[in-house]
Formats: structure tokens, sequence, C-alpha cells
């Protein structure tokens, strides 16, 4: 897809508490689906709904088709953990479940295979799906250091959808 010129694949500087959720909307054929997915990140949420929804949206056509590559090369936020897109898969869907995106990694390919051959051969996930009543928690929980991404990514694959839900 060839973006229009006047339109770039950036982040805007966003005023981001550590707790907000960064969510970046990819796929724009189904507004009627992306009205779902916004209600559902506004509602509040945590036990018995005691927090505010905390929530930075990125609703710019130029994001049309962003690949997570893509998305990953735009983060230039030191603090960010994580990015949710709702991309096609999200609008498809109907649980609306977004693709929670890791922005931490390490590069393995310069590793001693002799003593690092298990991080190598298995590195950790990089991306998991999760319902947009869960990407709150998922966000305090990198954030505070409670699970890795690596935990969120494993519960999610434990579900019969792949999909991460809340607590």
């Amino acid at each position: 897809m060839t973006l229009p010129e006047n339109l770039e694949r950036v982040l805007p500087e966003i005023g981001r508490d550590l707790f907000d959720v960064l969510v970046i909307r990819t796929d724009f054929g189904d507004d009627e689906a992306w009205n779902v997915v916004v209600e559902e990140l506004y509602r509040s949420w945590g036990p018995g709904g005691e927090f505010a929804a905390a929530v930075q949206l990125i609703d710019s056509p130029a994001w049309s088709g962003a690949t997570t590559d893509e998305v990953l090369a735009a983060v230039v936020d030191e603090d960010l953990i994580v990015v949710f897109l709702a991309d096609r898969g999200t609008m498809k869907s109907s649980a609306r479940a977004l693709l929670a995106l890791s922005t931490v990694w390490e590069d393995v390919s310069g590793l001693d295979p002799v003593y690092y051959q298990e991080l190598i051969e298995s590195p950790d996930p990089r991306e998991f799906r999760a319902l947009p009543a869960a990407v709150h928690g998922v966000q305090m929980d990198l954030a505070l250091g409670n699970v890795d991404f690596a935990e969120c990514a494993r519960a999610a694959s434990a579900e019969a959808d792949q999909v991460l839900r809340p607590d």
C-alpha cells in the first residue's frame, strides 16, 4: 500500500502515563467494529470496575495496513513496553481481540551458540492477542513488573482461542 504524500507513519508526541494503553488502528475497513473496540477500551476495569480506563488512540489513516515491523520501527518511547494494534484480525474476529506487540526484545543473533543455544532456538514471543477488556491489566502488570511479556503470551496461548482475557 502506498501512503498519500502528506501522511507519515510516526507516532505523535503524546503525554502518556506509565499505565496508559497505546492502541494503533491499522485496519480501516469496518468502522462499526472499531467503535465496539473503542467502547470496550474506555470501560472502567479491574475488580468491580474501580479503575478508570486510560487509553491513547492513534486513529490515523497513515497507519492503514501497517505491519508489526513498521509499528515497532516507529516506537521511540523507551518507557513503552507494549503497544496494541487494532488490525485486520481484530476487526474480523467476534471477540475484537487486539494484537499485543512487545517493544522490548533481545537481539540473539550475536550470542555465542555454545552458551545460549536455548535462547537462540526459542526466543521469547513477540506478540499475542488480548480482549480489549484485558489490555489495561496487561499494561499495568508489565509496567509494574508483576509479569513479563512472555508470561502474558503463554497465558494467551493456553486459551482455546489463543486470546488473553481479563483476570
